[in-house]
């Protein structure tokens, strides 16, 4: 690793782009995949309560889908929200190059800027 490339369009993140688009594409599986289970997991628990046709068990059912389903759309939106809290960094002007390598690789990983920066290092 150049440390004399630290800051630059050929720093750390660029040097380190094919683990960076690993994860971008382990969040992309995960922010749909981890969400989409906890609805079916509650949407199931819900099924079993009306078909026992207990009052207290369908609406703690109920309950526990609301739950899952809130904490599904907080999982899906996690990326977007540290995006948004790391985009401070994107204002230093010194690692700025640097920094855009990352943040395409994560969250965009099929797009081109991650591909031609993989494609590069490899």
């Amino acid at each position: 690793m150049n440390l004399n490339a630290v800051g630059t369009d050929k720093g750390f993140c660029y040097q380190t782009s094919g683990i960076w688009q690993f994860a971008g594409y382990a969040v992309m599986v995960l922010k749909i995949v981890i969400p989409a289970i906890l609805i079916i997991l509650g949407i199931v628990a819900l099924g079993k309560a009306v078909i026992a046709a207990d009052d207290k068990e369908i609406k703690t059912a109920v309950n526990s889908l609301i739950k899952k389903f809130i904490a599904a759309v907080i999982i899906f939106f996690i990326p977007a929200i540290v995006s948004a809290l790391f985009g401070v960094v994107a204002q230093f002007n010194d690692v700025q190059n640097d920094y855009e390598v990352c943040v395409n690789c994560i969250t965009r990983p099929t797009k081109d800027p991650c591909k031609t920066a993989v494609n590069a290092t490899t």
